[in-house]
């Protein structure tokens, strides 16, 4: 019998729980992974486990966000969780709820059956969503400068997206659960991610990836002037994993960010490695005008010119992770896209 604790990772189908779910199995640890749709299991296990090297440490299990179904049962024998699943649109729902309701819900379902089974730690993958949004153009002018850290909070009462709202209510309430006595003392780290890139580990990828595919597939003749702090996936797979060891990790967010960067630098960066990316700017009006005929691009207009700073110290500090870069991220997303034929 392995010393090795077992890990249930929820969401495991995402972007970022895949990656997640590989580390912990290069790591040696037993994981037990949540899907909402059981047909999918063949397709995870081929992308975290390619040479099929930990068939006996990966197993599967069907839950859902808005169900209580089968959540006590998949924390029987857990050391940890890792709690990824929430929802991620490509555009915004019709009405708030379709996020908020089972970000919210979900995470306290994964905290209150954590800590019945007598899970050790909870790592719940929050999002830069839930520290920087919700402010006026009129603040967002007069904080220019402004540089965000883990006790910032994004304001639900201002101008906030809906999947911004849902992630705040959700970290929200997974600390305020966790101060109370039915939480019996499990610990819980937050990760916080900024935009998402690097690596697929097979067709899919995350929101924050169409910004690479578009690029590489040609669909945007020049830049617009959007402005993004990102993060390599590995990194945040790596950022789960030492927030779910590290002692001094506990009751903490963390800002999981490797630099800011436009939209042009992206393309620039991939332009480079031999991608036929532009090299110029796309002028504002041209971006509105598009984004009255596409949805995908109208939860972007807002963010023309801007620049939200992101303090990733913590990240390096106690986490020990060095980020890697724009370009490293960009690089490896665009061939791993081709590589998988995703765009």
């Amino acid at each position: 019998m392995s010393d090795k604790p077992t890990v249930l990772v929820t969401g495991a189908s995402g972007f970022i729980a895949k990656h997640c779910v590989k580390k912990l199995l290069d790591e040696g640890l037993f994981v037990r992974a949540s899907l909402r749709t059981p047909s999918r299991a063949d397709e995870v296990r081929a992308a975290v486990d390619t040479e099929g090297k930990a068939a006996d440490r990966l197993s599967f299990v069907t839950l859902d966000l808005q169900s209580d179904e089968g959540w006590d049962e998949a924390m029987q024998g857990c050391t940890y969780v890792q709690h990824v699943a929430s929802p991620f649109p490509p555009e915004d729902p019709a009405h708030e709820d379709e996020l908020i309701i089972p970000a919210r819900e979900g995470a306290l379902r994964a905290l209150r059956s954590a800590a019945k089974a007598g899970v050790k730690r909870v790592v719940l993958t929050s999002s830069s969503a839930a520290i920087a949004y919700g402010r006026s153009d009129a603040q967002e002018r007069a904080e220019q400068t402004r540089v965000f850290t883990e006790d910032d909070w994004s304001d639900v009462d201002g101008p906030i997206s809906a999947y911004a709202k849902s992630k705040t209510l959700a970290e929200r309430a997974a600390w305020d659960f966790i101060k109370t006595d039915a939480a019996g003392g499990m610990e819980l780290s937050v990760i916080n991610p900024v935009a998402v890139l690097g690596p697929l580990l097979d067709k899919n990828f995350s929101t924050s990836g169409q910004v690479v595919s578009r690029l590489i597939d040609g669909k945007v003749p020049a830049c617009p002037r959007l402005n993004w702090s990102v993060i390599d996936v590995r990194d945040v797979a790596e950022a789960h994993y030492q927030a779910m060891l590290r002692p001094e990790a506990a009751g903490k967010r963390f800002i999981t960010s490797s630099e800011e960067a436009w939209m042009l630098d992206i393309s620039k960066a991939l332009n480079k490695a031999g991608y036929k990316t532009p090299l110029r700017t796309l002028p504002d009006f041209v971006l509105r005008l598009m984004a009255k005929f596409d949805k995908t691009l109208r939860m972007t207009v807002s963010g023309l010119g801007k620049q939200t700073r992101m303090d990733n110290t913590a990240l390096r500090t106690v986490l020990g992770i060095t980020p890697r870069s724009v370009e490293e991220m960009s690089v490896a997303m665009a061939k791993t896209m081709r590589d998988f034929n995703a765009v």
